[in-house]
């Protein structure tokens, strides 16, 4: 019975795997390179015909952006949009998850409603910086995003002077109702 082969009909030994990026061979049951993180190979330089589309966009993912908490990066109004997006993350080397946005869950409509844009912590600014040379994000934004929480003493003033407008505008209306 003979084994698998590759392109031109040679047979690829599928004992000896390598590394695409780093080179080094491995014993055929790795599939992954400990140093480069990168889906091993057939020694010999040739791949078996059917590559998935799974190895393909593993392929694309910098082994440098898949580092830290997944922290969203970019919101769509539907999949549609998401899917568009994380391409185009993709393309750049970040990986990226994607999920419905909290607050909408509508089974009827599974593509439909909003999604947000996750990326690994490691990929947030190459990913940010992507999104704003395709105008996707914009630069407030994107400004937002990074300090999106008011401090505590911005917050309190507020509140205290939202409640001074209140109590002055029905002091006056008591002054206009006598």
């Amino acid at each position: 019975m003979a084994g698998p082969s590759g392109r031109g009909g040679r047979a690829l030994d599928p004992d000896r795997l390598r590394c695409p990026a780093c080179g080094t061979t491995f014993p055929g049951d790795e599939r992954f390179c400990p140093d480069c993180k990168l889906p091993l190979v057939q020694a010999d330089g040739r791949e078996v015909e059917e590559v998935s589309e799974r190895h393909e966009r593993a392929r694309k993912v910098k082994p440098q952006f898949t580092e830290g908490p997944l922290v969203h990066v970019a919101g769509a109004r539907n999949q549609a949009e998401a899917e568009f997006i994380q391409g185009l993350l993709l393309e750049e080397g970040v990986p990226s998850l994607l999920r419905r946005s909290a607050g909408f869950d509508v089974p009827d409509f599974l593509a439909a409603g909003p999604r947000d844009v996750l990326v690994p912590q490691s990929g947030l600014d190459a990913a940010r910086q992507m999104l704003l040379e395709t105008d996707i994000l914009s630069e407030e934004t994107a400004a937002a995003r990074a300090g999106s929480v008011p401090s505590a003493p911005k917050l309190v003033a507020g509140l205290l002077a939202g409640l001074a407008v209140g109590v002055l505008v029905v002091w006056l209306l008591s002054l206009v109702a006598r």
